[in-house]
């Protein structure tokens, strides 16, 4: 194959299949973006190259480089540096000669400078190619919402007189994730994806570019105005009356938008659904219809209750049916966990029904888990229901069975709030679950209430006296073959083949940011050792979501063990202090109660050693917060938002203590967006 497309073995493509069951949700201009490519060539010379074109299929050259998206998500501003190159993109499409491009639809107004015509020509192209096929499936969907069949039409002849500006290349769809941040300095932005481009009025462009980028408010002027300084230097017709002019682009951009929107939001309700995702299609549902009831001119947008409704029915007539939740009978156990006296199989299929019934206000998402907190008859507490976030792959892996675990602690009856496990089996779908007691407020419209913050005194001393209280625990129950062999050596190792592990993307970024690869890195590791010290059960993840606060003598529950690990029990302790705001005033006063409460045996050489913890866990956070940052892994959990809010830092640190400098990256932007 490489030899065919005259490119070297082991090199990378992109192939492109256009999804035939996909919903026609977006406007075409033309249908063959390998045209498109090959016209754009010329003066766009890093856009990706069409090697071949199949039957559905077509293979791309691949752009090496990370999406901005991974490094500057939905929502954050962008490096003002950023966003001018941006802009200087946007100009430099102009550059492109009607003349290179295919030829236009018959629909296209003939002056190539009318602006009013073609904004009234994306409106009808918008209610034919996206409107109209999805009609006959969703139309009384949209007619129950209060979106009229006609309504893209009228917006069309509402359109006023605009201020004439010449058309050109456009690409029509230039959000974060179609923006690539290369790893050279030659062309530090490249634009993939062009399969939407169009040719018009460059407002469009920059109206789409707008609404997709999802800049927070206060920066939307800065990039109208970045705008407006490239394309003066370029094409100064194009700037005439932009300031007039942008809000009714605007304005179209959010009225064809709730076409897609909506039809999402009911596609989800299609398979088996809960009240979670009837909830979460009602939002979105919402979102779609107050962004474009003005344009369209849809008058007073339903509340939530009428949404559901009117999705509930829908849902019906399409075919789901009106059972819309799940008996919670047809599941199975896992014979680990035996049925309990204290919550019976009944409870079970009491829990997994409140599970499918509850809203999204009771459902808690963390790194790998959703838990959803749910009240079972006959139970005096709230359980909850915990579930593996599909399609998640941790980096950092768990080494013993939650479940196992929690059951170790219980049995061994010491002073360690954590929960229990109730149940442990698999739903009708093959989908794993578990059940354990609830630790946050029983009522549960409240939040638990993690210290975000760090700990305050007396919560440092009750952590430490249930960490000192885990070294009781019968740690053979879970792992037999524990504490054989040097801990630091282990973590060292495990540290390595998790570097060696990462994708491909992920790997080139390190090494472009100055970051060593695993055989590097291991021969570092093997520069520093500790001491032994007898090993103990560990939490392995004692960030501060993973603590609940409590009223009780006991001050904090710790949840969350999937990440639980038989070691020292000193990296423990460090791992928390590295994964939580510890100031040092506090450290210290951990510190002094865990020596003093432990035996020596636990405790040896611990102010020589703990350093060296801290140092390999600042490593361990270079690599994994860049791996998430690339592949955009669990980035709604907060301790990984926080833990990449600050990147730049741990980069930093890392590098610093591997004796190494944060290598300057070529590109420019990339340094200063992972800033």
């Amino acid at each position: 194959m490489a030899r065919l497309l005259n490119r070297d073995p082991g090199d990378s493509v992109t192939v492109r299949i256009r999804r035939a069951s996909a919903l026609p949700v977006v406007i075409r201009t033309w249908q063959d973006e390998a045209e498109i490519l090959r016209a754009i060539r010329g003066v766009l010379p890093e856009v990706p190259q069409c090697l071949f074109q199949g039957e559905g299929f077509a293979i791309h050259s691949y752009v090496e480089g990370v999406p901005l998206s991974s490094v500057c998500g939905n929502g954050k501003p962008v490096d003002t540096l950023l966003m001018k190159a941006l802009a200087h993109l946007l100009a430099e499409m102009t550059q492109v000669p009607c003349e290179a491009m295919p030829p236009l639809p018959s629909i296209w107004p003939g002056d190539h400078t009318d602006s009013q015509g073609f904004l009234r020509t994306l409106a009808k192209m918008a209610d034919r190619q996206i409107r109209e096929p999805n009609w006959p499936e969703f139309g009384d969907l949209f007619t129950a919402l209060g979106i009229p069949e006609d309504a893209l039409l009228r917006f069309a002849d509402r359109v006023p007189t605009l201020a004439a500006r010449p058309y050109s290349l456009l690409h029509a769809d230039l959000h974060r994730d179609n923006l690539i941040m290369s790893y050279d300095g030659d062309r530090p932005l490249i634009c993939v994806d062009w399969e939407l481009a169009t040719y018009g009025d460059p407002l469009h462009d920059l109206a789409t570019h707008l609404v997709r980028m999802r800049y927070p408010a206060h920066q939307a002027d800065e990039v109208v105005y970045a705008w407006a300084d490239a394309m003066e230097k370029v094409r100064p017709a194009a700037v005439t009356g932009v300031f007039k002019d942008l809000r009714h682009y605007i304005a179209f951009e959010r009225a064809q938008s709730v076409y897609p929107d909506v039809m999402r939001a009911a596609q989800s309700l299609k398979g088996p659904i809960d009240q979670k995702g009837l909830d979460a299609a009602t939002q979105a549902v919402r979102r779609a219809l107050e962004a474009a009831a003005e344009p369209l001119r849809l008058g007073k947008v339903p509340d939530d209750h009428r949404i559901e409704q009117i999705l509930f029915r829908w849902r019906a007539r399409a075919g789901g049916g009106l059972s819309l939740y799940t008996t919670g009978a047809d599941w199975h156990r896992d014979e680990r966990v035996l049925e309990r006296d204290d919550f019976p199989e009944q409870a079970v299929n009491d829990a997994l029904r409140a599970e499918s019934e509850a809203p999204a206000s009771r459902v808690f998402k963390g790194t790998a888990h959703i838990n959803t907190v749910v009240r079972v008859p006959n139970v005096d507490s709230c359980v909850v229901v915990r579930r593996v976030v599909p399609g998640v792959r941790r980096r950092e892996r768990g080494f013993l069975s939650e479940h196992a675990v929690l059951g170790a602690i219980e049995k061994s009856r010491v002073e360690v709030a954590a929960p229990r496990i109730l149940a442990l089996g698999w739903s009708h779908d093959g989908a794993r679950f578990a059940i354990h007691t609830y630790v946050g407020p029983q009522e549960i419209l409240r939040s638990p209430n993690h210290p975000v913050n760090g700990l305050l005194p007396r919560e440092a001393d009750k952590l430490v006296d249930q960490l000192c209280a885990l070294t009781k625990v019968d740690y053979l129950q879970v792992d037999p073959l524990a504490g054989q062999g040097h801990f630091y050596r282990w973590l060292s190792e495990n540290l390595v083949e998790l570097v060696r592990g990462l994708p491909k993307e992920s790997q080139q970024l390190a090494r472009v940011l100055g970051l060593p690869d695993a055989d590097v890195l291991k021969q570092i590791l093997s520069r520093h050792t500790v001491s032994h010290r007898a090993p103990a059960l560990l939490h392995g993840d004692l960030n501060p979501w993973n603590l609940v606060r409590r009223d009780d003598a006991l001050a904090l529950t710790i949840i969350d063990w999937e990440m639980a690990l038989v070691g020292d029990p000193l990296y423990d302790l460090v791992r928390h202090m590295h994964l939580t705001p510890t100031r040092p005033e506090i450290r210290d006063r951990m510190f002094r109660r865990w020596e003093r409460l432990l035996p020596v045996h636990y405790t040896t050489n611990w102010r020589q050693d703990w350093r060296v913890y801290r140092w390999i866990e600042n490593v361990r956070s270079a690599y994994v917060d860049l791996d998430r940052l690339v592949t955009g892994a669990s980035l709604d959990a907060p301790n990984v938002q926080r833990a990449l809010k600050s990147y730049a830092m741990t980069l930093a640190v890392a590098t610093a203590s591997l004796g190494l400098r944060v290598r300057p990256a070529a590109n420019p932007y990339l340094a200063r967006a992972l800033a």
